[in-house]
C-alpha cells in the first residue's frame, strides 16, 4: 500500500511539474462595437449603443487577466478596446489587419492572454489564420456580439465562439 501511495504521489508531482512547464496562450477576439453610420465619415466613432457595449465588454472581461490588448488603428476599434485596456492598466497596441498572425505577433504573444479588437471581416479571418482552416465566415455587419476564444497549449489548439449580447 505504501508503495502504491508513493507511486501515485510521484505521478502527481510529475504531472504538476509538466503542467507548470506548459505554456498557455489565449486569444480573445471581438469586433468593434456599434459605430456611427454615415457615408460622410471615413473613420467613424462609436455611437451611444457602441459606447455602452464597449463598457459592457469591460464588464465581461472583468476577471480576465489580460497581458496585452491589440486593436486596428481605427477610432471604433480603439474606442471598443479602451475601457478594458484602461481597467487593466494596459496600453493598446496596434496591429495591421493586412498582416495577421505573423511570426513576430506569435512570438510577442506566446504564453500570454491577449484581447484583439477588429472588424467584421478581419476578426474571423484572424481566428481562421491561427486555426489554420476556414472555420468562421465573415460576421454580418450588424453583429457586434461574437466573442471568439482560442487557447494554445503545447501546440494543441482549442476554440469556441460565444454570443455576448448587451
Amino acid at each position: 500500500m505504501k508503495k502504491i501511495f508513493s507511486l501515485i504521489l510521484f505521478a502527481l508531482i510529475f504531472l504538476n511539474i509538466n503542467a507548470q512547464e506548459s505554456e498557455i496562450t489565449t486569444y480573445y477576439f471581438i469586433r468593434h462595437a456599434e459605430k456611427i453610420r454615415t457615408d460622410s465619415i471615413n473613420n467613424p466613432d462609436l455611437n451611444e449603443i457602441g459606447k455602452k457595449r464597449a463598457e459592457y465588454w469591460n464588464t465581461v472581461f472583468k476577471n480576465v487577466a489580460f497581458d496585452e490588448v491589440y486593436s486596428t488603428d481605427y477610432n471604433r476599434t480603439i474606442q471598443t478596446a479602451s475601457p478594458t485596456a484602461k481597467s487593466k492598466n494596459l496600453e493598446i497596441k496596434l496591429y495591421d489587419p493586412d498582416n495577421l498572425y505573423d511570426e513576430d505577433f506569435q512570438l510577442k504573444t506566446k504564453g500570454k492572454t491577449v484581447l484583439i479588437v477588429g472588424h467584421s471581416n478581419t476578426t474571423p479571418q484572424f481566428v481562421n489564420k491561427i486555426l489554420g482552416k476556414e472555420k468562421y465566415p465573415y460576421m454580418d455587419d450588424s453583429n457586434n456580439s461574437n466573442l471568439y476564444i482560442i487557447t494554445i497549449t503545447d501546440n494543441v489548439l482549442s476554440d469556441f465562439l460565444l454570443i455576448v449580447n448587451l
